[in-house]
């Protein structure tokens, strides 16, 4: 069995979904510390004729000290929603895909979540499903593993048993190959190229959100994903 981690990101870039079709099963950290800067748990980037447009989904902080990613509530008191809901019809009323997925951004800008857990799931099983992905998402959180990285991942890996854990280049600083090896686990990295495809507003840009892909090449984007 693969596994592969991820937080659970705020309408996640095409990366995200990559690893996750190569991937029997992915976990998604959700109680793990909420990183205390800018973080791509409450934002991402679309394209508009300004270039990017970049939405940020407020949340509570403020006196809260550290928190765990799945206790971050979201902030309603002033009126994002509906700005984002019209910045991105504004952005892709052209784009030859996106009515069929504005009732779904209706439905996410106009339901108030309390938890941004609970947005960003919506969000990333409507995207898998659309997606034909069929990786099992499962929550660290349901999972009862007390450990810390650099343990952390090679545990939830013994929990789960897998046989291969599919990692991001970035984690080879934190990931000890040896306790992998003597686990009998095998220790693999995504090999993920962001993709170039048809965009509106002028020169490609990388690394978007994937609705920005899916907007502009519709049922393609899962090929284009798959083929990364």
């Amino acid at each position: 069995m693969i596994l592969s981690t991820y937080q659970p990101y705020f309408a996640p870039f095409p990366g995200f979904f990559s690893k996750a079709a190569c991937s029997d099963t992915i976990v998604l950290m959700d109680s793990v510390q909420f990183p205390l800067g800018a973080t791509w748990l409450t934002r991402n980037r679309f394209k508009n004729d300004q270039g990017v447009l970049l939405l940020s989904i407020p949340v509570w902080k403020k006196g809260l000290g550290l928190q765990q990613i799945n206790h971050v509530r979201i902030c309603y008191e002033k009126s994002w929603p509906e700005k984002y809901l019209a910045g991105l019809s504004a952005a892709y009323a052209n784009a030859p895909f996106f009515k069929e997925h504005r009732h779904l951004l209706q439905e996410i800008f106009s339901n108030k979540y309390d938890r941004l857990i609970d947005l960003n799931l919506k969000i990333i099983r409507y995207l898998m499903d659309y997606l034909m992905i069929p990786a099992k998402l499962i929550l660290l959180s349901e999972l009862d593993i007390d450990a810390k990285e650099p343990w952390l991942t090679l545990e939830i890996c013994k929990k789960l048993k897998a046989s291969h854990f599919l990692a991001q280049k970035s984690a080879k600083k934190y990931l000890d190959k040896e306790s992998f090896k003597r686990s009998g686990i095998n220790l693999e990295y995504s090999n993920y190229r962001a993709p170039v495809y048809p965009q509106l507003w002028g020169p490609n840009i990388l690394n978007l959100s994937v609705f920005d892909l899916i907007f502009n090449c519709g049922p393609k984007a899962r090929e284009i994903i798959t083929d990364l």
